[in-house]
């Protein structure tokens, strides 16, 4: 199993490598091991550090194009950086209201020492670019599917479900605006041109965008959505995004990247099983 071989690539900061003929099945927390009972696999070599080849695919995350993080309509996604005692990690967030940032579930779990992150080590930074950011703010708390049970140790990947709900301490999004919802279909994702925009553990300082994704599919029975976008570590909770009217929307957030019979595909959770959580919370 590829999960198997990753175990110890599971960091807050990573997209987690999963079959696709299994990710929607719960697995059990994972066991601590060293890096050193870890096997690099051929077959994973698409993936940019992953495989036996460790250069392969890192061409493909180079090749994205690099944007200006604090000009509209990019100022809105930004870095969810933790900072522990013994390790520092990001993931990709971004602003879906004016206090509420949309990630990956698995950026919250510390699997270094089988905990969830407190929110108040989080931090989000809106804009950020080689060292300079548009806005900051601290997490005050967040929301998870009702898959998950933070109050425990315990965590098992869910793709269908891995998505989080920052609630910030500051309302930044006033200033730098923030990134509509659409849910799409089936029918209309066959058509659509989408785009995914992270902060690659390659390139981590920069905001990148990968633009050739090709038309997504919908997954029957948990509709995640399958991409085929140049991703890694450092992308997960990256936003899905397609142009409607002009405007950027995000359809969907990057949680897990895995290698299939036609190379690199990313696995990612459509909007409509976020957007009930997301308009409980802003209206309160």
């Amino acid at each position: 199993m590829v999960y198997n071989a990753f175990l110890s690539f599971l960091l807050i900061c990573a997209a987690v490598i999963w079959p696709l003929d299994s990710f929607a099945q719960t697995r059990p927390a994972p066991e601590h091991r060293s890096s050193k009972d870890d096997v690099y696999r051929a077959d994973l070599n698409p993936l940019c550090g992953a495989g036996q080849a460790l250069g392969d695919g890192c061409a493909a995350i180079r090749a994205r194009k690099i944007v200006d993080a604090s000009a509209l309509p990019w100022r809105v996604i930004g870095r969810v950086n933790f900072a522990g005692t013994r390790s520092r990690s990001h993931c990709t967030g971004t602003l879906v209201s004016e206090s509420i940032v949309l990630t990956a579930a698995h950026c919250l779990y510390n699997s270094l020492r089988a905990t969830w992150i407190p929110a108040q080590s989080l931090r989000f930074v809106a804009g950020y670019d080689r060292g300079k950011w548009v806005a900051v703010s601290d997490v005050e708390r967040y929301i998870l599917a009702p898959f998950y049970a933070p109050q425990t140790r315990n965590f098992a990947l869910a793709p269908s479900v891995d998505w989080a709900l920052l609630v910030l301490r500051h309302p930044i999004g006033r200033e730098t605006g923030f990134a509509p919802l659409s849910a799409m279909s089936a029918e209309q994702m066959r058509t659509a041109q989408v785009f995914l925009a992270g902060y690659a553990g390659l390139r981590p300082h920069v905001l990148s965008v990968a633009e050739t994704c090709g038309s997504p599919v919908q997954r029957p029975g948990s509709g995640a959505i399958i991409t085929g976008c140049a991703a890694m570590n450092g992308d997960s909770g990256a936003p899905l995004l397609v142009i409607e009217d002009g405007i950027p929307k995000v359809i969907g957030v990057l949680s897990a990247v895995t290698v299939g019979a036609t190379g690199l595909q990313n696995i990612s959770v459509p909007v409509s099983s976020i957007s009930t959580a997301l308009r409980i919370e802003t209206q309160q």
